[in-house]
């Protein structure tokens, strides 16, 4: 698999592109969450079509992308991910975010107009089982990502071993988080600026659950829902939440045999329920 590296400026932002396929494919645009960058999507791409636009970047502030967004809210990343769409012409777009990617897709889905959208392995801020969520003792790191600067302190210079906890206890079997793509992962978030940016995810929950519940109605594009079947708690209570928030045209389905990194865990069947729900 070939990739294409581009840098494209989007209001004063610089995001990084890396893009296999045919340029001229319909498109798929892929949204990493933490503690990933772009090369998280790279066995999906690798297991799509030839003929197919694949697009996977990093998150402003992150591994190559210049620009964080202040305070991490996911509107105003949607908003530049739609600035990219517009640049890049994307039409009849299949957008697709990972744990906090999903959310940023979340308000995109919300915002702007995709030809439709998939989630995978998150809970929306906001939405059910948003409350049940933030009462799992499990989830530990949300806190602690929020308060200010201390995450940074702790981290800093220690990328690699924090994010290994994560890919250990959240994968199915660990060892499908390669070396290779732990290393890269934990030197995307290498500087001080790209840890706060990763970590501004987290202290910017708050905003977007607030932002999630003041935008309401229906929501006629198509979404599809992915959530590995070892990740724990179905996808029944995510279907409820999303459709008492107004989406009608709900999809679900679970990745077998992943955890919560069901894109490097199985990409050839994160990719085959994406082609099908894309049609």
């Amino acid at each position: 698999m070939s990739i294409r590296h581009a840098r494209v400026p989007i209001d004063g932002h610089c995001l990084h592109v890396a893009e296999s396929g045919d340029p001229r494919g319909r498109p798929f645009l892929f949204l990493h969450g933490w503690p990933e960058s772009w090369r998280t999507w790279t066995g999906v791409m690798a297991a799509a079509p030839s003929d197919a636009r694949l697009i996977a970047i990093d998150l402003p502030g992150v591994g190559a992308s210049t620009g964080a967004v202040d305070g991490g809210s996911k509107r105003a990343l949607a908003s530049l991910v739609h600035g990219l769409v517009e640049r890049l012409g994307l039409a009849d777009l299949t957008l697709v975010g990972h744990d906090a990617g999903g959310m940023i897709a979340y308000a995109y889905l919300r915002h702007y107009a995709a030809a439709r959208v998939v989630i995978m392995n998150t809970v929306i801020p906001g939405l059910d089982p948003w409350d049940d969520v933030l009462r799992d003792p499990r989830v530990w790191h949300f806190g602690l990502h929020a308060v200010p600067a201390l995450p940074e302190a702790l981290v800093r210079g220690r990328e690699r071993e924090y994010f290994d906890y994560f890919y250990d206890v959240l994968s199915a079997d660990p060892s499908r988080i390669t070396p290779e793509s732990r290393a890269a992962h934990a030197a995307a978030y290498g500087t001080g600026a790209a840890l706060t940016a990763g970590f501004d995810l987290y202290r910017a929950l708050a905003q977007d659950a607030e932002d999630n519940t003041a935008c309401t109605g229906p929501i006629s594009t198509p979404l599809l829902y992915l959530r590995g079947d070892r990740e724990g708690g179905g996808t029944d209570a995510y279907a409820r939440g999303f459709r008492a928030a107004g989406v009608r045209d709900l999809t679900t389905a679970t990745i077998e045999d992943a955890g919560h990194f069901a894109q490097e865990e199985q990409p050839s069947q994160v990719w085959s329920r994406i082609a099908s729900f894309a049609g």
